[in-house]
């Protein structure tokens, strides 16, 4: 087994921005040959838990033989892990944003995972969104977490832990990944994606630090467009009748991938008004709003902001556990004020 000092674990690389910490913890784990079986990534979409993911399965099934300079980018190996083409990767996850993660889904997994590796050392699993798990499909991983098979590793990847059953949480090391810095989201959307320094600018505060999600924004052409009509939804259903708002619920809910992202815009939006109300000097996330911000701030008060953006939370946090979508969202529009 090989040890690293403090400053190889620090200077090699594995090519991600920020979440030293994690990269390091890993990649200690993989030099040394101590690699649990099962990780748990936890934090917001977009913030990087597919890309850890992933890297540490590269770092598994590289083939350099310096396991210090584990994963080279450059093998075989590496480059079917990064195509999303490696035999002995497996990613899971459900059909799309919002839908439920499958019992055969799982089970079909466990079944591979008693198989020799195709090329490789390992076999790797990614569970992705796995709060979208149903709770038959949840007890089915459990088994597979409670009687691991040897050189199997497992990576479960959830917006939070508390979403998950804590027998499954208590079997995986947790590695809970935080936004970055909005500055540093910045610098690398201009350096690594060649993003106009305004462009970045703006990405990076709508981000809240997810690099994800501010990537994925900027290679979106309709994305900005998409924020720009919700914010008018919003702005409109604070003067709609409970049957326009409940339309809306209804219309929304049929598409998951819009539900969450409106859900999310929104939190933010109440949360720069908040800030604006009250006089705070911390950075809005709206950036591009705060003369708009400014206009609305008086139009209520603290305590009827602060019960929106705890309604918003909640219906986000319910979401996240696979609730009705529809009685959710209507639940939510009884729960915004009226201007």
């Amino acid at each position: 087994m090989q040890v690293m000092t403090k400053t190889e674990i620090k200077t090699a690389g594995w090519d991600l921005v920020g979440h030293d910490w994690a990269v390091a913890s890993l990649r200690r784990a993989v030099v040394e040959d101590s690699v649990s079986h099962a990780y748990l990534f936890t934090g917001p979409p977009g913030v990087g838990k597919t890309t850890l993911a992933s890297k540490l399965a590269a770092a598994l099934l590289c083939a350099r033989e310096d396991v210090t300079e584990r994963p080279c980018g450059a093998c075989r190996a590496c480059r079917l892990v990064a195509s999303g083409n490696h035999p002995d990767l497996h990613v899971v996850a459900s059909e799309h944003v919002g839908a439920n993660l499958k019992i055969d889904q799982v089970r079909d997994l466990a079944h591979t995972l008693t198989m020799t590796p195709v090329e490789g050392r390992r076999q790797i699993a990614i569970l992705k969104r796995f709060e979208e798990a149903t709770p038959s499909a949840a007890n089915a991983l459990l088994k597979t977490l409670e009687e691991p098979a040897s050189g199997v590793v497992l990576a479960v990847l959830a917006r939070e832990p508390d979403l998950l059953l804590p027998t499954i949480v208590s079997r995986c090391q947790h590695i809970p990944l935080r936004p970055l810095p909005v500055r540093q989201v910045e610098e690398a959307l201009v350096e690594r994606w060649n993003a106009s320094t305004e462009r970045a600018e703006l990405l990076s505060h709508l981000s809240r630090g997810r690099l994800g999600w501010a990537v994925r924004t900027l290679e979106d052409e309709e994305a900005m467009a998409r924020r720009e009509e919700r914010l008018k939804d919003l702005e409109r259903l604070l003067s709609g009748s409970i049957i326009e708002r409940f339309a809306y619920a209804e219309e929304l809910a049929r598409d998951p991938v819009a539900t969450q992202e409106t859900v999310d815009l929104w939190i933010a939006w109440w949360r720069d008004l908040l800030l604006v109300a009250s006089g705070a000097e911390a950075p809005l996330t709206n950036v591009d709003q705060a003369s708009s911000l400014r206009d609305r701030a008086g139009r209520f008060d603290l305590e009827t902001i602060a019960s929106v953006i705890k309604a918003l939370r909640t219906a986000l946090h319910k979401l996240g556990r696979n609730a009705n979508k529809r009685l959710t969202l209507e639940v939510l529009m009884l729960d915004l004020p009226r201007r």
